[in-house]
């Protein structure tokens, strides 16, 4: 049913802008959650029920970010969403968690004292909403509250900005997506639940993709860390042949990643903010491999770097962990250049 159809969006959303494995706040997903809600006749009434249920979460995580959401919904949607929030039926599942009667016992400090904040910034802010204003004084009378809170009241439901959204910032599938959910035939609403799922596979692709991204990044960080420890304290007469083996291994698994560095950057589009770190990667895997190939090797590596009068060496032993060098514009053609250069040919 048409319902449905739009229950299964808002639930997607803020599945998406709660899950405990988030390392941070996705706020793409929050202003795609209460665009959702503006959007749809129930879309309040939805949007507090599966509120509820991650507010109250056991994980401290999902259930922050469920206040995050619920504190954007109140800045972005509305005199609607207000209303729902203001009957007692919702206000009832906010004191559970701060009320030692019911969950706050479970609760941790961080939740406990965001909802309280929430409340008396409504109570201010929304003095319509007599309800809100009648719970937090409650609290107060009950002694869970014992003072105001200190919040900028004038800032509490000041709009948030909209962030572009990865999955859902393309303006003519949203467009279609609206007129389909509103439509009362089943083949629209069919459509409109092939482009949900459609989103879905989008999202979690890029996902992978991140997730992929930074699994090789700290595999990089950690091969060239290892190797340069070890290439620090090598001394080609003293050392054993089982450490120059191990050495060997280190330098092969840094080439090897080389390839899957340039995969990566050649995967990446040039406004990404994690190009800089590929790049970064990409050089901090050169400096080590030359640093190998001269110390453990005797080679005499030179690097030609645009703009220099002379080539320079490359970099001693134990000078590769981690660059600290900005990266200028030129220097990411330079770079491109080396990573088409220097690509194993296996």
């Amino acid at each position: 049913s048409l319902e449905n159809c739009n229950v299964s969006v808002t639930s997607f959303l803020v599945d998406k802008a709660t899950n405990p494995s988030n390392r941070q706040e996705e706020w793409e997903y929050i202003i795609g959650f209460c665009d959702q809600i503006n959007k749809e006749l129930e879309g309040p009434q939805i949007s507090v029920r599966l509120l509820a249920h991650k507010i109250q979460s056991p994980q401290d995580w999902e259930s922050l970010q469920a206040l995050t959401v619920l504190e954007a919904c109140m800045k972005n949607c509305g005199r609607r969403f207000h209303n729902e929030v203001g009957k007692f039926r919702f206000l009832n599942e906010l004191i559970k968690i701060v009320s030692p009667k019911y969950l706050g016992d479970r609760v941790s400090e961080r939740v406990k004292t965001k909802v309280i904040e929430l409340l008396y910034s409504w109570s201010v802010a929304l003095p319509d909403e007599a309800k809100i204003i009648e719970a937090y004084q409650m609290l107060k009378k009950q002694g869970i509250v014992a003072e105001d809170p200190v919040v900028p009241v004038d800032k509490t439901l000041v709009p948030s900005p909209k962030p572009k959204n990865p999955v859902f910032d393309n303006e003519e599938k949203s467009k279609r997506l609206a007129e389909l959910l509103k439509s009362k035939k089943p083949e629209d609403l069919q459509e409109a639940n092939r482009i949900i799922k459609n989103m879905v596979k989008e999202d979690e692709a890029l996902q992978q993709k991140v997730s992929h991204r930074v699994s090789t990044l700290e595999e990089v960080n950690n091969s060239v860390k290892l190797l340069n420890e070890m290439l620090s304290h090598f001394k080609r007469d003293e050392s054993t042949q089982e450490d120059k083996e191990l050495l060997k291994d280190l330098y092969n698994d840094c080439d090897k990643l080389r390839t899957a560095v340039f995969r990566l950057a050649t995967e990446t589009d040039d406004d990404d903010s994690a190009l800089g770190d590929i790049l970064h990667a990409s050089d901090d895997l050169s400096r080590v491999i030359n640093s190998y190939k001269k110390i453990v090797e005797g080679q005499s590596i030179m690097i030609d770097i645009p703009g220099s009068t002379a080539s320079e060496p490359s970099s001693q032993h134990g000078g590769g962990g981690g660059s600290n060098n900005k990266l200028a514009p030129s220097f990411f053609g330079w770079t491109f250049g080396w990573l088409y250069a220097n690509l194993p040919t296996s």
